[in-house]
Parts: C-alpha cells; sequence; structure tokens
C-alpha cells in the first residue's frame, strides 16, 4: 500500500514538474531574431544626419539602436582616406556588437569610399550586403562644378582616375550581395544609369529627386527588403 502510494506521489509530482515547466515556456515572450548592424554612409556636403527617416523607419520594423550606425566624415577629403575611416568605424561596430559581418547602406559619394573599402582595404570580409542608393558609380558631369574645389567632387567626375580604377575588373568583389537603386530624373548624377553596378541587383525606382532618394519609404522598404 505505501508502495504504491509512493508512485502516485511521483506520478503527480512529474505531471506538475511538466505542467509548470509548459506554462513557463508559454509565458516568456519569443526574443526577435537579431540582425546584423547596419552602416550608413551619406554623401557629398552631407552628414550622418541624413539618414534619420531611414533609422527610424528600421526601429519600427524591428531593429533595435545598437544595430543602426550613421556615420559623419569629412566629404571634402579624397574617398580614399574616407574609405580608411570607415573601415576603422566598422571594425569598432564589429567589436561593440560582436557582430562579425555588417550591412552597408550608402548614398551618392557614399558609394564611392564604400566600394573603395569593399575592393581595397578587405571589405568584403566584414559585409554581408551592400546597397548604393543613388550612388555616383560611374561619375556624373555634374561633379565638374565642383571638382576644381574638393578633391572628392574631382573624383566623381566621369572619366577620373579613381573612377577608372574603382571599376576596372569586378564592380562587385567578394561574397556579397550588391544592390543599386536608381532613379530615371536623378538630377544630380548625369546620366541616370550611372548609378548602375555591374554585377548588382540593379533597381529603378521611377522618378525621386537624388536628396530624396535616402528619405522616400518606398525606397525604403525594397532596402529593407532586400538586407532582411
Amino acid at each position: 500500500m505505501q508502495r504504491h502510494k509512493r508512485r502516485i506521489a511521483t506520478a503527480l509530482s512529474a505531471v506538475t514538474t511538466s505542467l509548470l515547466l509548459s506554462l513557463s515556456l508559454a509565458s516568456t515572450p519569443a526574443h526577435a531574431a537579431s540582425h546584423n548592424p547596419i552602416v550608413f554612409v551619406h554623401g557629398l556636403s552631407s552628414d550622418s544626419t541624413s539618414w534619420d527617416d531611414w533609422i527610424a523607419d528600421f526601429e519600427a520594423d524591428g531593429y533595435s539602436s545598437s544595430e543602426l550606425y550613421a556615420i559623419s566624415y569629412d566629404w571634402t577629403k579624397s574617398n580614399v582616406t574616407t574609405a580608411s575611416t570607415l573601415s576603422t568605424y566598422i571594425q569598432s561596430v564589429l567589436a561593440g556588437t560582436g557582430a562579425s559581418k555588417v550591412d552597408l547602406v550608402v548614398h551618392s559619394m557614399g558609394a564611392l569610399n564604400s566600394r573603395y573599402y569593399l575592393k581595397n582595404l578587405g571589405g568584403t570580409s566584414y559585409v554581408d550586403d551592400f546597397v548604393s542608393v543613388a550612388g555616383v558609380n560611374h561619375g556624373t558631369s555634374i561633379a565638374s562644378l565642383c571638382g576644381w574645389l574638393y578633391t572628392s567632387c574631382k573624383e566623381m567626375q566621369t572619366g577620373s582616375s579613381f573612377l577608372t580604377a574603382l571599376n576596372s575588373g569586378d564592380e562587385t568583389p567578394g561574397n556579397v550581395s550588391y544592390a543599386a537603386y536608381w532613379s530615371d530624373c536623378d538630377e544630380a548624377i548625369n546620366p541616370d544609369t550611372s548609378a548602375e553596378l555591374s554585377g548588382a541587383t540593379n533597381v529603378d525606382v521611377g522618378c525621386i529627386s537624388h536628396t530624396d532618394m535616402n528619405n522616400d519609404h518606398g525606397v525604403y522598404e525594397q532596402v529593407r527588403d532586400f538586407i532582411s
């Protein structure tokens, strides 16, 4: 009789433990999947605040502030100098987050220093997705207006030695997913198709001004879906 009681008590204990464990698991909220940190790179005559709208959009879609980083740099300097600054910045982001790679989202001239980093400074080892938004990837005739004043602007001129070297060989090197979003009425990039990249997913987003490209919510949604 005593043995039978012990068996009943043991069975009840096991059932109770199982129920408590199930309730505990059910009441624990699921953690959101982590993302690669995103590093945003601005263009000529701009700064990190140009990304404020998209950073807010990413946060609204589940990213934490600790996954979103917008760099500011001296845009008057050569894109070679900025690429080195970007390299240091990305290493700092990786060290601070513990991530192995970042996603790069860049606008306008930011495409040039970022691509130099990827091609010449080992950046392909640390970047998962690269997104160029209205990037001056093959130059623009408009740069002749400021090329005499700033090195960075001179490098954006169609046919410059900087662009010739940057676009020689593979324009989308390494094990990186590339996308280039461009507008067919971009007043700052002439011709508009200069923003395309060979080997990338190239998307004509329609008629959106150059300065609105990295504020536009429709473009944001495409970029978000590409890097997700």
